[in-house]
């Protein structure tokens, strides 16, 4: 279980967080959506302690992330533009983050087949394009085979067949259980992928529930609809 209690982050005079009250429950998959600038990426980097807010606290199994990390271990996080060692290799990467995460990986093979990363192994990280970069951050993300999995923009930069194979994994992963958070700008992303709904807007919760309910409550049949007319409601 992830719980905000109000939980709000001040940039100077700036409010991105503005008294967030939120319950994720284990084992379902949750998109998070929100025009730019709505507070998404503040509330994800807060929940894996990169950024502290200034009021409220953050548990993950009643535990406050605050004076607990090692919560972390069971995150895997693949992040929107990710910044790696250039000169790296990728296969000196994975042997890196092993070495970070003190532990051995039980998917790290079998993922980097899926993702056809075995001819980028030995090549380093700053000669490979975009979309392999993606793919390595999916790998890295999923290979310690974590309870939480948070994706933030995970399909930019991947071509058409490597976003499908994406998606299937994350299939794979809600049938499994694995509590996940995704957040993207493709509504038929969340459509495909998520159950529940974070709708966030100048850092307040907008809407936080099934999908299905709020497109029954806006009477509309995509998801894209639905949210454009709360960012209408929101506007007035």
């Amino acid at each position: 279980m992830i719980e905000f209690k109000n939980i709000t982050k001040k940039f100077g005079k700036l409010t991105v967080l503005d008294g967030i009250n939120l319950e994720i429950p284990d084992g379902q998959a949750t998109g998070i959506v929100g025009p730019n600038g709505s507070g998404k990426t503040t509330a994800i980097k807060s929940l894996l302690g990169l950024v502290k807010p200034t009021e409220g606290n953050i548990y993950v199994n009643e535990e406050t992330v605050s004076e607990n990390w090692q919560y972390r271990d069971g995150i895997g996080y693949m992040p929107q533009v990710a910044r790696y060692p250039e000169n790296m290799t990728v296969a000196e990467l994975f042997r890196f983050i092993k070495k970070i995460r003190n532990g051995e990986p039980s998917h790290e093979d079998e993922l980097i087949s899926y993702f056809g990363l075995e001819p980028e192994l030995d090549k380093a990280m700053r000669t490979l394009s975009g979309g392999n970069c993606q793919k390595v951050g999916a790998v890295l993300s999923m290979m310690f085979n974590p309870d939480l999995l948070i994706f933030d923009e995970p399909t930019a930069g991947l071509d058409p067949r490597s976003s499908v194979q994406f998606k299937n994994k994350v299939r794979e992963l809600k049938s499994e259980g694995k509590t996940i958070l995704l957040t993207t700008h493709i509504m038929s992303e969340i459509e495909e992928l998520a159950d529940y709904l974070i709708f966030i807007v100048e850092g307040k919760i907008k809407y936080h529930g099934p999908m299905q309910q709020l497109l029954d409550a806006h009477k509309s049949q995509r998801l894209e609809g639905a949210v454009a007319k709360m960012m209408e409601e929101a506007a007035a």
